[in-house]
């Protein structure tokens, strides 16, 4: 499991528990893999999450666990030290984006940048804490985060075409930043991946929009199922070696036929040929483009030039 997940779940089981928990009980409380089945390693390793919580500037209390005798240390983190923070948020969501703050890092960001400010800091004397990831960010991103936290209109170009987009979600996952919303030109919910961007993105102050009830999410379903060039129900013909993965990829619902040499037929959506096309060329002669004709030749006539 990794340290991230581990400290968010170890962060919840703390904040969920109305008595002190001892450090065994917490072991017990958390997904199984959380920590090692070795108790030495397990007790290194918690003592070092809790150094870590410590210096995050959570507010980690070190109790007696009622009823040991010898008395044992327990551990929680009472609700009411947060309540006063940022009443907005709820104690655990606190919690969270606390520790979110301190192990993920946003490149460019200082430390002084409100959005570390949102979830505290630690004290000028606490030990640094090592970000377990780093995230890309830059000028685009932070006016991405903040058109929408505060519901602002963003206009900007994506494809040569001039966007005006209602924010709902921005999202960080796969290795790019995604932006979701309301897109008003096609009156539309739309995807867009934020380094596609090209050009200025304008956020003007006055232009603000109400967030609907059910916002569009981002999704980190295949990039050709999502695009402008009219959707085509494409057949894949994939060789045996590969249908576990495509299978587990693209779902178990896509194949369509099995073949008797092992091979198997897949049916998937395409609205955006040149990344399907990239995903088939990953199989070399592993999978081959049976149909429909239109998207077959589309990509022939792609590689009749590397010929």
């Amino acid at each position: 499991m990794k340290k991230l997940e581990r400290m968010l779940n170890l962060v919840a089981a703390l904040l969920a528990t109305e008595r002190p928990l001892s450090r065994q009980d917490l072991r017990g409380k958390l997904p199984h893999g959380s920590y090692s089945d070795n108790d030495e390693s397990f007790r290194r390793t918690f003592e070092r999450d809790k150094d870590e919580l410590r210096s995050m500037g959570l507010p980690l209390s070190v109790e007696n666990v009622p009823g040991t005798d010898p008395p044992l240390d327990g551990y929680r983190i009472r609700p009411g030290d947060y309540e006063a923070d940022l009443p907005a948020l709820t104690p655990a969501e606190l919690a969270a984006l606390h520790l979110a703050s301190n192990l993920v890092r946003l490149d460019d960001v200082p430390r002084s940048d409100p959005f570390w400010q949102l979830g505290g800091v630690a004290q000028s004397d606490s030990p640094q804490v090592g970000a377990v990831a780093d995230v890309p960010a830059d000028d685009v991103i932070r006016l991405l985060m903040s058109a929408t936290a505060e519901r602002r209109i963003v206009r900007f170009t994506y494809n040569t075409n001039s966007r005006v987009v209602e924010p709902h979600r921005l999202v960080f996952t796969r290795g790019r930043w995604y932006l979701a919303g309301h897109d008003q030109g096609p009156n539309e919910a739309r995807q867009f991946r934020v380094d596609r961007i090209g050009g200025p993105v304008d956020c003007s102050e006055g232009d603000a929009f109400v967030r609907p009830e059910d916002p569009v999410d981002v999704s980190i379903e295949p990039a050709w199922r999502y695009g402008e060039d009219g959707t085509l129900i494409a057949r894949l013909l994939v060789h045996e070696r590969h249908i576990p993965w495509v299978s587990d990829f693209l779902g178990p619902t896509g194949v369509v036929e099995h073949l008797a040499d092992g091979s198997a037929i897949f049916e998937e959506p395409v609205s955006n040929r040149a990344a399907f096309r990239s995903f088939v060329l990953t199989f070399l002669d592993g999978a081959e483009v049976l149909g429909p004709e239109e998207l077959r030749s589309d990509i022939i006539n792609w590689l009749e030039p590397l010929r």
